[in-house]
């Protein structure tokens, strides 16, 4: 079959991809950024990439007429402040587009939406699946509560609340029940409907058979780590105190932490369906996804994570915009310095930021990623997906990667940080030197002052960077 995937470089589409491509599918991948599209090479070489944009209906009339079936995994939660206008106008676009192609079925991951009342996250979920719904196609909805996995928003959260404080002091809607599921069986339902036509036209909800709080499920992950914690709850937390109190503790945006908060007072519980049957799909245990996503972890073996979609940054860049370092009008610090080794200089410059840290002052890089914090920003928390792989559009702490090159040398990071202006660091192997140079394109007198008050600190920092790296 041929297949179209959105989302592909997403949490879910860079897990559901290989699968398509080993189940025999042609497979074509939809992207907004074509530079970000890095699956293993063996994927890579057999799919086809497709360069569009939701928000621009001319784009999306590149798709391919012969498509057979499609997968819709694509949401703006933490992009914007008014994601749900956004997000329905993407499936406004997407649905006109794709039901111009000879496409029978459309799969939509989408969120449970049981109660009278529900967040804005869950009504936008809802009104995209009833836009999805007026295609010429037969649309197949699988509802999710939680999704538990190595790199998910989800777990993610729950990881760095139970590991970071022993005893919290929590909002009351850690009594609300939900419903968890784990990816692998995520993948599992959502390859299971392809092309089967008793789910044409049909929604389900997918979960596993726990049903638990949300306090209980950080207990659970407690268990599961070895770790005593104590969790009280209080009824006087505001839902913005709540945001805060996730966006300071966990690796989260403030715009992903609003709007999760939102929806984290209603109870997201699977109706019965009878999807299970019909696929034949027993999932796994709440305790065995969460012992799933830590062995992942811990082997350095993450295969997606949210933390590398722009939204995590809660800004909308592009490589293509920042992807080229600027020259007019910009401050640089530029070093050069010989190395030892060419192959070890390489590793070190591969394998910066997240456990490693940044090799020297690192005390210095964790204040301004608390200050970043402080000021909105997303701090030094989201560290890396792989500590020694990495590719174009991942995050790396408060920087993104938009070029990277390890047989020439080259890495460049663009900084997420909040700055009265934009910043570029750049490794570059040249002969038998190392060149690093930053670069900082000033907004106004105020990005021209923060340049000159931290040159003191670049002299520090950035020279003992460049001497660890090439010592």
């Amino acid at each position: 079959m041929h297949i179209l995937l959105t989302g592909s470089t997403g949490y879910i589409g860079k897990r559901l991809l290989p699968e398509l491509v080993e189940a025999g599918h042609r497979v074509t991948c939809c992207v907004r950024d074509a530079k970000r599209f890095n699956p293993p090479t063996d994927v890579k070489d057999v799919v086809d990439v497709l360069e569009i944009d939701l928000l621009d209906p001319e784009s999306l009339k590149n798709i391919p007429k012969d498509i057979d079936a499609g997968y819709y995994l694509v949401h703006s939660m933490s992009s914007s402040a008014d994601y749900a206008a956004m997000e329905l106008e993407c499936a406004k676009n997407f649905c006109e587009a794709f039901s111009q192609t000879q496409a029978k079925q459309l799969i939509y991951l989408s969120g449970i939406v049981n109660q009278e009342k529900l967040s804005e996250h869950l009504q936008s979920r809802k009104r995209v699946e009833d836009e999805l719904s007026k295609g010429s196609y037969a649309l197949t909805t699988l509802r999710a509560g939680i999704i538990v996995g190595s790199g998910s928003a989800s777990f993610e959260i729950i990881r760095d609340l139970v590991e970071k404080l022993p005893i919290m002091v929590a909002p009351r809607w850690l009594e609300t029940k939900t419903q968890p599921i784990g990816i692998s069986d995520v993948l599992l339902f959502l390859t299971g409907c392809l092309a089967h036509e008793q789910t044409y036209g049909n929604h389900y909800d997918i979960g596993c058979d726990d049903v638990l709080t949300y306090k209980e499920m950080l207990m659970g992950f407690a268990e599961v780590r070895g770790l005593q914690r104590r969790i009280y709850t209080v009824p006087v937390m505001t839902p913005k105190l709540s945001s805060y109190w996730l966006y300071f503790v966990t690796s989260t945006s403030y715009l992903l932490a609003r709007s999760l908060v939102d929806s984290m007072k209603i109870e997201v519980v699977c109706r019965p369906n009878n999807l299970r049957d019909i696929l034949g799909i027993e999932p796994i245990s709440y305790h065995a996804a969460l012992v799933r996503a830590m062995n992942k972890v811990n082997n350095d073996e993450i295969a997606s994570s949210w933390k590398d979609s722009y939204t995590s940054s809660g800004t909308n860049i592009t490589i293509e915009k920042y992807g080229s370092v600027p020259s007019f009008g910009c401050f640089k610090d530029v070093r050069r310095s010989v190395f030892r080794d060419r192959e070890t200089c390489i590793h070190r410059i591969w394998s910066i930021g997240g456990k490693n840290g940044w090799y020297y002052g690192n005390w210095l890089w964790q204040i301004r990623g608390f200050l970043d914090k402080l000021w909105g920003g997303v701090g030094l928390r989201r560290g890396r997906t792989n500590q020694d792989s990495i590719s174009v559009g991942d995050a790396l702490d408060f920087w993104r990667v938009m070029e990277v090159d390890k047989e020439q040398g080259r890495l460049l990071l663009f900084a997420e940080m909040k700055l009265p202006g934009e910043a570029w660091l750049e490794f570059s192997v040249q002969g038998d030197e190392l060149v690093q140079t930053a670069t900082f394109r000033p907004l106004g007198l105020s990005g021209r002052l923060y340049w000159y008050a931290v040159v003191p600190f670049h002299a520090f920092i950035f020279n003992g960077l460049i001497i660890k790296l090439t010592e």
